[in-house]
């Protein structure tokens, strides 16, 4: 039923597509943060928990 539903619903194809694009740009974006980070800011922020 629900199915059905979705099928009827005009340009309803596009929003799988928007939000792989939305995951894909995302993580490529944290990577690069990560890749550039500051080590000392890593270990900091890492440590912070224990302190």
């Amino acid at each position: 039923m629900i199915r059905n539903t979705l099928e009827a619903i005009q340009g309803i194809n596009i929003y799988p597509i928007i939000s792989l694009a939305i995951f894909f740009i995302s993580f490529t974006l944290m990577l690069i943060w990560v890749m550039k980070a500051d080590k000392k800011f890593i270990k900091k922020m890492s440590e912070m928990p224990l302190e």
